[in-house]
């Protein structure tokens, strides 16, 4: 089970946290894994001025904007494999 935390504090939403969360939820439903992940919010994860701040499982990923979220998904979610 992955668990994947999107950081919504000021910082995070100003750059685009809840566009990072979308596109992270189109493609758990396009590969279907939503029994194998754990998606939440929280907030702060004191790294504001490099936000949008996301942890997968204990790794905290920096600097997320909506066109990296592909490349995160296909190399910690789905391991490299290319559907």
């Amino acid at each position: 089970m992955f668990k994947l935390s999107i950081c919504f504090g000021s910082a995070c939403h100003l750059r685009g946290a809840y566009s990072v969360l979308n596109a992270f939820k189109a493609l758990i439903d396009k590969y279907q894994v939503q029994s194998e992940i754990d998606v939440e919010g929280n907030f702060c994860q004191g790294k504001c001025t490099e936000g949008v701040v996301i942890k997968v499982n204990d790794e905290i990923i920096t600097n997320v904007a909506r066109e990296k979220v592909y490349d995160i998904f296909m190399e910690k979610v789905l391991g490299g494999e290319r559907h």
